[in-house]
């Protein structure tokens, strides 16, 4: 599965953004996708998640999102949205979206979008 991120940017406290994230190939394969971000000094394998959707629709959020995202998904699209309101300068980051297969496999990743919150 390819993925591809877009539609960060740069925001005012407060304000909102929408990811996307974009797969391609075998987008029905997937069992579980979603967002983890990375702020600087942070590995890939430290980076936090941010939430996630499953095959089935179940939705999980990190504990610092406190109802300000919603993650959504567009089948027919293929396409994984990250709606995020009143952002704060906490939350700049690289926003990367990944992909966990249904069977054998590992996990696939997007390229990463940058949300810089301003304060």
């Amino acid at each position: 599965v390819q993925l591809e991120e877009s539609g960060g940017g740069v925001v005012q406290a407060g304000g909102s953004l929408r990811l996307s994230c974009a797969a391609s190939g075998r987008a029905d394969s997937i069992h579980t996708t979603g967002w983890f971000r990375q702020t600087p000094g942070q590995t890939r394998e430290t980076s936090e998640i941010v939430s996630y959707i499953t095959w089935n629709g179940a939705t999980s959020y990190g504990d610092f999102v406190g109802g300000r995202f919603t993650i959504s998904r567009d089948i027919a699209k293929n396409t994984l949205y990250l709606q995020m309101t009143r952002l704060k300068p906490e939350d700049t980051a690289v926003y990367y979206c990944y992909a966990d297969p249904k069977g054998a496999g590992g996990r696939s990743w997007g390229q990463g979008t940058q949300v810089t919150v301003s304060s």
